[in-house]
């Protein structure tokens, strides 16, 4: 949650350098931004901003660039102004931001460990900036695997960057698609498959889980049944960053105000509740 302190804070003004479609259909885009004036503090991997595009309502993006560098990235379903003869948003363009919100990835604590990134959709944005992260500072982790899920080929983000991540000795990448077809020579299935496949050492890793809340349930159970522990099993909880704009209060029942990075023994129970 934002401090009330914050809640007021005007939006910072960040010029849209580049835009680039993550998929042919162009319903996902991915925007490099840089500051006009003064910049925001930088972020830590899993935080959020909340985004002000004119013409269109404000809402929360996850970051997923280089925490180190001062371009602040974004990744997003197409945005649709609220008023039909606004102009689409084009390179060049200005709009506000306000953040980082949030708490991070304990980063800090996968020191030394195998680092097992779990993603799922667009769960990818978030951990992206981890491997960012993790390939500046080769020496922080003992190993690195990258588990990525998606509907089909069409639908895998940032390709190129998967591409140049598996050409990296010390990240490993696989990754799985609901539906292949005839060119595909890559995994097929859900996600879970290649958790159960890693050969990272369950006693020295750190699990981080990103993506669609039933994804995130399954790759819990298949992480325990590899032998990794609840308390080193982290949690996107994204229904968490939306309370950051709401009106009211839309979290489940008991939801720490912390977010949106939680530890699954902290959320367990909450995955029974239904998304308001």
């Amino acid at each position: 949650m934002v401090p009330e302190s914050q809640i007021g804070v005007s939006p910072v003004p960040y010029r849209i350098t580049a835009m680039r479609p993550e998929l042919e259909s162009g319903e996902i885009v991915t925007w490099r931004l840089q500051p006009l004036e003064s910049a925001l503090p930088r972020f830590q991997p899993g935080q959020f901003n909340v985004i002000y595009p004119p013409g269109a309502d404000e809402f929360p993006g996850l970051i997923g660039g280089d925490p180190e560098s001062d371009e602040v990235m974004h990744t997003l379903r197409s945005i649709k102004p609220a008023d039909a003869s606004a102009r689409v948003l084009q390179v060049g363009d200005v709009i506000g931001l306000r953040g980082p919100f949030g708490s991070p990835w304990p980063i800090q604590q996968a020191r030394g460990k195998d680092l097992v990134l779990v993603a799922g959709g667009m769960g990818l944005t978030s951990l992206r900036s981890i491997l960012c992260h993790a390939m500046r500072h080769r020496d922080y982790f003992r190993k690195v695997y990258l588990l990525y899920g998606t509907r089909d080929p069409m639908n895998i983000l940032y390709r190129d960057d998967v591409i140049a991540w598996e050409r990296r000795p010390h990240l490993h990448v696989q990754v799985t698609v609901d539906r292949g077809g005839a060119a595909w020579r890559g995994n097929v299935g859900v996600v879970t498959k290649l958790v159960d496949r890693a050969p990272f050492d369950p006693a020295e890793a750190i699990a981080f889980v990103c993506g669609p809340e039933i994804m995130m349930r399954f790759s819990v159970l298949a992480l325990q049944k590899h032998g990794v522990s609840d308390e080193r099993i982290y949690l996107l909880m994204e229904r968490q960053m939306k309370c950051v704009i709401d009106s009211g209060d839309k979290r489940p029942p008991n939801l720490p105000e912390a977010g949106p990075i939680f530890r699954f023994d902290q959320v367990e129970h909450f995955f029974s509740v239904r998304e308001p």
